[in-house]
């Protein structure tokens, strides 16, 4: 995919190089809106996700350049106990390690994504088991929290879950909301996939970095959304996003306002938070946030374009602070969740997943019926184990939503070719495809 311009001479974790950094500060320039500025405040943002800085700090450290450069303010954090109204404008110069940290943060925020950047490292801890996960608490455990489980292990790269997402919200070629990439590394045996929606962080530092309040968390459901009518299109998102999930719309989109339904745009709160964004707008994956507010039915509630397209239901949407959602079952036991969506035609397959879901008290024998011990055996054979979950850059605080099952991508992880090319599809994934100038792409090595 790539053209190996950026790759380490040992081939271990990527960095970036003099050419990469350039191109990034470009990103932000084009915008017309201070480059320095928006790259000090992204790496300050994900200290703050990390506990490193408080965000009352971070609101002070740099309210009077915001207001300086935007006339205003808004970003929705934690101000400053000692009664001022202005911080102390102190401008923080960036050195070039913690540059270059930057930028590598921001290299897999790509139509191709630098795997190595979202790789786990020796420090990491031990990979939880599907149940671990399951049993896990997410957020406070109030209210909804809609997230995903994506099964990895399931995912057969049909990518149909990014044609689907196109179709509902009609964004244009190479802005891909849904993205997954095929990749090797020396971390785990052969060929593997990764599946790359935005992350809804709970602590997104995307949102710490909005000076207009734009980017935001919705209250009634933690989906983490734009509204385009707020937005200015400062690019200060996709900077601060680590998931490289962030879009700018640079040309009149190609579906008009006209042929836009404007319950899928205006969400329940009267805020235009979905479909592709109008022109110098930022846009991204939704969680499909209309369908959540009922707007196409009741029974599109709880679910999304891509889950409802995936073959394999290696998609699962649902409220993960809810044990009976979708989510939190199949976390459970995602063995059986993979046959139960065969539709097993065999009844010894269909036996083993009432033993093993609690519908059957397992025999204490085999002659009197399946044992779990056996039903388990049978669900694995068709099945296969599910032994690991991740979440996405977990260590860096952002309190991702999604959990993954399957392998983290390793240290050298690198893109290669999957079995569907995206221009079989109709669809592409490089921006730079489509545009001049686009989202930003690291070019891996081959």
């Amino acid at each position: 995919m790539g053209d190996n311009e950026n790759a380490t001479e040992d081939g271990t974790r990527h960095r970036l190089e003099d050419d990469w950094q350039t191109r990034l500060e470009g990103l932000l320039e084009d915008t017309d809106y201070d480059a320095e500025l928006g790259l000090e405040m992204a790496q300050d943002a994900r200290r703050v996700t990390a506990g490193e800085l408080t965000e009352a700090e971070f609101y002070d450290r740099y309210h009077e350049a915001v207001v300086a450069e935007f006339g205003k303010d808004d970003r929705p954090l934690e101000r400053p106990d000692d009664g001022r109204d202005a911080g102390t404008g102190s401008r923080f110069g960036v050195d070039e390690e913690s540059r270059r940290d930057v930028m590598r943060m921001v290299g897999a925020g790509a139509g191709a994504v630098g795997l190595s950047a979202w790789a786990a490292t020796a420090d990491d801890d031990p990979t939880p088991s599907a149940a671990e996960a399951a049993d896990a608490p997410e957020g406070d455990d109030e209210g909804t929290q809609w997230g995903m489980v994506l099964d990895l292990e399931q995912c057969d790269g049909c990518l149909s879950c990014v044609v689907a997402c196109a179709e509902e919200h009609n964004w244009e070629r190479g802005a891909n909301w849904m993205y997954v990439l095929d990749y090797e590394d020396s971390a785990s045996d052969g060929h593997n996939r990764l599946i790359r929606p935005c992350q809804h962080c709970t602590d997104a530092p995307c949102e710490k970095v909005c000076p207009t309040t734009a980017r935001h968390t919705r209250d009634s459901d933690g989906l983490v959304l734009t509204d385009y009518d707020v937005c200015i299109g400062c690019r200060y998102c996709q900077v601060a996003c680590p998931y490289g999930v962030n879009y700018f719309q640079w040309d009149d989109p190609g579906v008009s306002a006209d042929e836009l339904e404007d319950d899928h745009v205006y969400d329940a709160r009267g805020r235009p938070v979905g479909s592709r964004a109008p022109r110098g707008v930022m846009e991204k994956c939704t969680f499909c946030a209309t369908r959540q507010d009922g707007t196409k039915g009741e029974e599109f509630v709880g679910r999304t374009a891509c889950e409802d397209a995936c073959p394999p239901e290696a998609i699962q949407f649902g409220d993960m602070n809810d044990p009976e959602s979708d989510t939190r079952r199949y976390l459970e036991d995602p063995e059986v969740a993979r046959v139960r969506a065969q539709n097993p035609p065999e009844d010894e397959l269909q036996e083993a997943i009432d033993v093993l879901s609690g519908e059957t008290d397992p025999a204490e024998d085999g002659d009197d019926g399946l044992t779990e011990r056996e039903a388990r055996a049978l669900v694995r054979a068709e099945a296969g184990t599910a032994e690991s979950t991740f979440r996405l850059l977990e260590d860096i605080g952002t309190d991702p939503n999604i959990v993954y099952i399957g392998d983290e991508p390793g240290a050298d992880a690198h893109q290669v070719d999957g079995p569907i090319d995206y221009d079989e599809v109709g669809h592409v994934d490089n921006r730079k495809t489509v545009l001049d100038q686009g989202t930003v792409r690291l070019d891996l090595p081959d």
